[in-house]
């Protein structure tokens, strides 16, 4: 599993990330997200803000994006916060890394039905990449994680990278995904089982078929 320890807190860390602050338009999404809690509750904010701080480091860095400790500090000041009920918060959270991560951030699923379904393949396929599980490849793209269920049992196996799932894989559907990544491009997002839409049954409909074209009533065949 991840480790969800931050990164040491260092002299060149403080160096690169004590500066931190939102951009303009950040800070009015960010403004955004605390007004919509009553006086007093501002701090409901924080799993928004967290979020949106991460993504403002990656768009510097050209990653996934991560969470410095100054930028944690940083998001503690802001909504007036211990520093340590923000971190209680970014440690907790799988969405929130606290590491440094490559390009893309690539999270296989390896609990029971994405296993029984051939997700050993997939981490194989990752690392034949030169993926190194908690570390960045040499070319800087790729981060791997193995992670607990993602709510896509039905379409194992599958994998998150950044913001998008992608089910149904075999080693060779993930390699098209990985290589189109990597170019540049922007794949399908979701199920890459061919003529597949989201979680249905694969080849169509085994039962209510006449629900497809019509909110058939099947009362009087019952």
């Amino acid at each position: 599993m991840a480790d969800r320890t931050p990164t040491p807190d260092t002299p060149e860390l403080r160096a690169r990330w004590a500066g931190f602050a939102w951009t303009a338009e950040n800070k009015t999404t960010a403004d955004w997200h605390i007004a919509k809690y009553p006086e007093g509750r501002q701090k409901s904010a924080v799993m928004p803000l967290l979020d949106l701080a991460q993504r403002q480091v990656g768009a510097e860095t050209d990653t996934q994006g991560w969470l410095p400790l100054p930028v944690i500090e940083y998001i503690a000041k802001y909504l007036d916060m211990p520093v340590i009920r923000v971190l209680e918060v970014a440690s907790f959270y799988f969405m929130y890394n606290l590491k440094p991560v490559g390009k893309f951030h690539v999270q296989v699923c390896g609990t029971t039905p994405c296993m029984l379904r051939g997700s050993d393949d997939i981490m194989t396929a990752c690392k034949s990449r030169g993926m190194v599980k908690g570390g960045i490849s040499a070319d800087g793209l790729w981060t791997l994680t193995e992670v607990e269920c993602m709510g896509n049992c039905a379409t194992a196996p599958m994998v998150q990278i950044n913001d998008d799932n992608y089910e149904d894989l075999t080693p060779e559907r993930l390699d098209a995904v990985l290589d189109a990544l990597a170019a540049g491009q922007t794949p399908k997002a979701g199920t890459q089982e061919p003529g597949r839409y989201t979680s249905e049954p694969s080849g169509g409909p085994t039962t209510l078929k006449d629900m497809v074209s019509a909110n058939h009533d099947y009362r009087g065949d019952w």
